[in-house]
Formats: C-alpha cells, structure tokens, sequence
C-alpha cells in the first residue's frame, strides 16, 4: 500500500507574509491611479504620458501619476506575482505536497478571469499576460535562485532591449518614422473606440474590446511577455532568498535596493521625462521609442526600492503599511471591481460620464473608491477568509470549496 501525497490546499492567514499583502495593497492603489485615464479615455491614444493639453491641477495630477507610479505598479505587481509563486512552492515543497498540478489548474483559472475581464469588462487587462507567464514560471520550478535571477534579468533587459533595438533602427537612414497613413489609422482606432465605448451599446463595446485584444494586446506580447515572466522570476529569487521573511537579517540588502535602485530607477525616469514628456504612440520615433523605453526600465529599481522600503518600514516598528494589507489580499476582487465600476460610470451602456469629468476628478473619484475598497475588505475579512472571486479562483484550483466563513471566535482584526 503507497502513502498519498498530500495535497496543497489554500493558505492560512498566520503563514502569510505581512509586507507582501500591504505591498499588493499599495501596487492595486498604484494600478488604479494609473488606469484613470485608460478608464475615461481611448486605448488607442496618440500620446503617452503627460498630456500637453491639461492645465493647473489637472496637469500635477497627470504628472504625478505618471512620474510616480506609471510603469512602477504594475512592475511592483508583477514582482509580488513571482514572489508568491516562490512562497507557494516552498511550503509544497517543505510539506511533501504536489504543485505542478496544482499551479497549472490556478494558471488555468487565471487565464479565464482574465480573458471574461478583458471581453466583457475592460480591454485593459493584464491577468491573460501574467497567466501565459504562469505557465512559464511553472516549467522553470526546478532552476535553482540564481538561475531564477540570470534568466528573469536576461528576459527583462531582453524585453528593453528589442524596444531599444526599435529605437535605434528609426535613426537609420531611409528608415520611414511614421506618417500621414500611420497617423491616419491611429485616428481612425482612436474615433471607433471612442463610438464604441463612449456612444455605443454593451454590445458595440465587447465588439471593440475583442479586436482590441487581437489587434493590440496579443503583438504588443513580443515585449510584454519577456517583460513580466523576467519581473515574475526575479521576484520568485528574492522571495526565495529570505529577504522579506526574515528583514532584520537582510537589512544591508534592503537598504542597497532602497538606496540604488531608488537613484537608478530616478535617474531613468528623469531621463525619459526630459527626452519626451508625451512620447508619440501612433506614429514611432526614437526618441519617443527611446522615451518609453526609459521609463519602463525605470520601474524596476523603483519597484525594488518600494519593496525594500515596505520591508524596512515594518521591520522598523511601523504598521502604516498593513493598513493597505486587507485590500492586498483581496487584489484580484478589487481589481475586477475597479473596471466594473470605472465601465459602469463612464461608457455609455452605463451612466455615460465618458469625456465629462476633469482628470483632478477622476483622480479623486479613485481615491474615493480605492479607500472604500479598504473599508470593505476589512469588513469582509473580518467574516469571510477570502475574497469573493478569490474564493472561487481556489475552489477552481483545488478542486472542492474551501471554507469561506471565519470560525466563530477566530476573527482576525484586518
């Protein structure tokens, strides 16, 4: 008779590690701020960054949010997204349980949460590129840490390298930049999606979101892919190496990532800043190629001091930070919940605000839902051990339904 294997089963609140819930928490604030415009505006826009044609508090705010946190939360996100692959595998691993079909059940259930949010909700989605990279991630489990750093800086610096790559070739002579029919298609994507979603019905904007994904987000995965999977297995090193779970032994460590990667990912951001503060997406030059570049080089140091700079803060005495962990630990719900409500308010198959409120308005509208999100999560995981849609992604990835409810006498103050 052979001993089963025990089975890896959803994790308890006492084995999660607090820096890495109060940092998804301030990561999901990150992303929301950043997504403001992509909310109340078109995907296809002519211009990234710091739109010239906003004034007074409107243009602090833009500038804010793009010098700030643009290219850094979501980074930020995808770090914490390999960091908790690395957590997971290390108690299956510790506790003699299986993972692999596990992880790829989980990966699965992604990648369907994402394509519904990405059809039906908002085109903006990011959960299908971090699925694909699960996949990845999984078939690179056995790589020890250090071939987890080599592999995830070579795919990272393989992601900026091709942008560079496209930067320089637009020095070259004879090479085109772009023009009047670029220009005029860029338009032409801008106009129909401003139909769609600012006048169309629900029907006219799911339309518009699938060509979005298979005519934008599916090619724009030649860098993004590189991109995550390198950020997913630098975090699964770091994770893997002790940092978080044990700061007081790795405070040098996290001080040089605060330090340096602070100045470098500055450094970067002011250089791009500078080069082109509204680089040119419809139509590619270098420098605004180069630009771009730039500041999603900049992300990544920047993302690792925030990470230092969390770890530090609690190792410290501070416990500011949790306050953001309950929102953390129900990011997938607030995620989903943020483009039902920001589609809801602004396109036309809900209340139809598209184009009528200011981005000082917006901003504020995102920290008002962003700050009831935390109140929620706090109320809910005050009875409920997960969130709604966290609950029903575990249950899809182990198969039976865990349990919901926090025991009577076991709450947890969140």
């Amino acid at each position: 008779m052979t001993a089963s294997v025990p089975e890896l089963a959803p994790v308890s609140v006492p084995e999660r590690v607090a820096a890495l819930d109060a940092l998804r928490g301030l990561a999901l604030l990150g992303i929301l701020l950043s997504n403001v415009a992509a909310f109340a505006g078109p995907l296809y826009e002519l211009h990234d960054g710091i739109d010239p044609a906003l004034r007074g508090s409107d243009r602090g705010w833009a500038t804010f949010v793009y010098v700030a946190i643009r290219d850094k939360a979501w980074t930020l996100f995808a770090l914490l997204f390999g960091m908790g692959f690395a957590a997971m595998l290390g108690r299956a691993q510790a506790g003699g349980r299986g993972f692999g079909a596990v992880y790829l059940r989980r990966s699965f259930g992604l990648a369907a949460i994402g394509l519904v949010h990405a059809w039906a909700i908002w085109a903006g989605d990011i959960l299908v590129t971090y699925a694909l990279c699960a996949f990845a991630l999984l078939a690179l489990r056995r790589l020890s840490d250090e071939a987890w750093l080599a592999l995830g800086c070579a795919l990272y610096l393989a992601g900026t390298g091709f942008m560079l790559l496209v930067a320089a070739s637009l020095t070259l002579p004879g090479v085109a930049q772009g023009g009047a029919r670029e220009l005029a298609r860029a338009q032409a994507e801008r106009a129909a999606e401003v139909a769609a979603y600012a006048h169309g019905d629900y029907a006219a904007a799911v339309a518009q979101r699938v060509h979005f994904f298979f005519d934008t987000t599916i090619p724009g995965w030649a860098v993004m892919l590189p991109l995550a999977l390198g950020l997913f297995l630098i975090g699964a090193a770091l994770m893997r190496s002790g940092t978080l779970a044990d700061p007081a032994r790795h405070r040098a460590r996290l001080r040089a990532m605060l330090r340096y990667g602070g100045a470098l990912g500055i450094g970067l951001t002011a250089a791009s800043v500078a080069l082109e503060p509204a680089p040119s997406v419809a139509v590619y030059t270098a420098s605004s190629v180069l630009a771009q570049t730039l500041h999603i080089a900049g992300g990544l140091p920047l993302a690792l001091a925030a990470i230092a700079a969390v770890a530090l803060l609690l190792e410290a005495g501070a416990r500011w930070p949790l306050r953001f962990a309950a929102a953390g630990r129900m990011a997938l719900t607030h995620y989903l919940a943020q483009s039902l409500v920001a589609t809801w308010l602004l396109y036309g198959h809900g209340l139809g605000q598209w184009g009528r409120w200011s981005y000082s308005a917006l901003i504020l509208a995102a920290l008002l839902l962003f700050a009831a999100q935390m109140a929620f999560s706090g109320w809910w995981l005050r009875r409920f051990r997960f969130g709604p849609v966290e609950w029903l992604w575990r249950a899809f990835t182990y198969g039976r339904w865990p349990p919901l409810r926090v025991e009577r006498g076991h709450a947890r103050r969140v």
